[in-house]
């Protein structure tokens, strides 16, 4: 970022590490935990609203002093308006990824970014509709074989071996993966905080 400060990233997921290095964003990770459980009749958009705003108070708890601002995120996977979390085990990935064969979804993403100057975060919702392919009962049991979709809402990778079942994708692409990068550094630059080896 510029003045050479770090970007606080609020999260524990490599993937988003791996995507915001990608365009040469200096980090520190420091995670910091919150309830993610949804509330009985809680709607997707709504959930998304109140995990990001929880998990950006905790965050600004554990903030380090030298970082420039803070970035935390949270995706879901929505299939007939219905969530659907991480895996509890083999079965329960099974079923997901039965319930999302043939049909499309979506992948929601909420990010908020504050920084040192702006005690108002800045940041916004993201939406990406994915069509998966017809799977066949074998091949949903061999992909969940792999235990590539265990840790992840939706029980797939979308940048694994899971991409074979894909049939299309309207939307940002590394939303699906974990971060809408596009939409994230659009947000940094309309901040002015862009890499150093970008500034004139």
């Amino acid at each position: 970022m510029s003045h050479s400060s770090p970007l606080h990233l609020a999260s524990g997921s490599p993937r988003r590490r791996e995507l915001l290095e990608s365009v040469g964003i200096p980090l520190v990770v420091r995670a910091a935990a919150v309830d993610e459980d949804a509330h009985a009749g809680e709607r997707p958009d709504a959930y998304l609203q109140r995990i990001a705003r929880a998990k950006l108070e905790a965050a600004l708890s554990v903030k380090p002093s030298d970082a420039a601002a803070t970035l935390v995120a949270d995706t879901i996977v929505v299939c007939d308006g219905a969530m659907l979390g991480k895996p509890r085990d083999r079965d329960d990935a099974i079923d997901i990824v039965r319930r999302l064969s043939g049909r499309a979804h979506e992948v929601e993403t909420r990010f908020l970014i504050a920084t040192r100057e702006n005690q108002e975060p800045r940041g916004a919702s993201v939406t990406t509709r994915v069509f998966v392919r017809a799977l066949s009962a074998a091949w949903i049991e061999r992909y969940a074989d792999t235990k590539e979709g265990f840790d992840k809402a939706g029980s797939y990778a979308v940048q694994g071996i899971f991409a074979f079942a894909i049939e299309r994708i309207e939307g940002s692409y590394t939303n699906v993966v974990g971060l809408p990068l596009c939409e994230v550094v659009r947000t940094f630059d309309e901040l002015g905080m862009i890499p150093r080896f970008l500034e004139p």
